[in-house]
């Protein structure tokens, strides 16, 4: 996983207020997600792409 989607989960958890733990069981049904990809984990390109897909839902809800 590249370091700039760990940075852009960071920014999402932020600006939604949102736990690591919520936004891991939301998106890959996995709250302990975030805290692992903090200490290294490397996730499959499927969960990166639902990261990914989750940050753009989030950002547009902030909008809204």
């Amino acid at each position: 996983m590249s370091a700039a989607l760990l940075r852009a989960i960071e920014v999402g958890l932020d600006r939604a207020g949102m736990t690591p733990s919520r936004f891991g069981r939301e998106v890959a049904g996995d709250p302990r997600l975030v805290f692992d990809l903090r200490r290294g984990r490397c996730a499959t390109r499927r969960t990166e792409d639902r990261v990914r897909s989750y940050l753009i839902y989030l950002q547009q809800e902030s909008v809204q």
